[in-house]
């Protein structure tokens, strides 16, 4: 037997300091829960919005509008159009990003859909009155991962609708854009119906992580106070 006496500040110590790992763990825990419900709602709610009936383009858009079904008439304002570097299923490429004039003079962004490099200057030009339905997206400003939009150069990462409008001197202009919806030939330039909406949702996974580890703690924490109490005993 260690003829060291254990110090009596020691177990109390310990308790503290696992009571507040455990408790944080487990505080953890029931965040991700909550957080799982929170993106389970969201995801219903998205995808009630892309399978209902479109409705017409509004003047501006919130966060709430995101990814509705929407439907604007217009001109295609063809040279006006922005190519935005895209990375679809279909390989990399260029978003076709056009201004549409609507009847009452505003302007909005519609994303066409996807043109190979070799075709970026050969994809189709409707002209006349056209009606587009899509999805609903909000501008993406700045640029994409680790580059910086370059409107000097009319260079693209990203579909900034507001720093795209202000190069061409496009305004009024919507702070948002429409997902084209695919178009009757499958074989035409642009390709539209490339919208992906994917959220991620690891939120149970990260909830079981930390409750295992709050379970672990609890369990450390036993086994020392377990050995600790046969030690004085002994």
């Amino acid at each position: 037997m260690d003829p060291r006496p254990q110090k009596a500040g020691f177990p109390v110590g310990l308790t503290l300091a696992a009571l507040i790992l455990f408790v944080g763990l487990m505080a953890l825990g029931v965040w991700q829960v909550e957080r799982l419900a929170w993106k389970r709602d969201l995801i219903a709610r998205v995808d009630a919005r892309i399978h209902a009936a479109p409705a017409s383009a509004p003047a501006r858009a919130n966060k709430a509008d995101e990814y509705r079904r929407v439907t604007a008439t217009g001109i295609f304002l063809h040279d006006k159009a922005a190519l935005v570097q895209a990375a679809t299923v279909r390989g990399a490429g260029y978003w076709v990003l056009t201004p549409l004039r609507q009847a009452n003079g505003a302007i909005l962004f519609v994303n066409r859909g996807f043109v190979p490099p070799e075709a970026k200057t050969r994809y189709d030009r409707p002209q006349g009155v056209v009606r587009v339905t899509g999805l609903l997206r909000l501008t993406e400003p700045g640029g994409g991962f680790l580059r910086s939009n370059d409107p000097v150069a009319d260079r693209w990462y990203s579909r900034d609708v507001a720093a795209i409008a202000a190069t061409r001197r496009l305004m009024p202009i919507a702070n948002y854009f429409i997902d084209a919806q695919a178009g009757p030939s499958p074989d035409a330039l642009p390709v539209g119906g490339l919208t992906v909406v994917r959220f991620p949702n690891s939120h149970l996974q990260y909830a079981i992580t930390w409750f295992i580890l709050a379970a672990m703690v609890a369990g450390a924490y036993s086994l020392v106070m377990r050995q600790s109490g046969k030690d004085r005993r002994e």
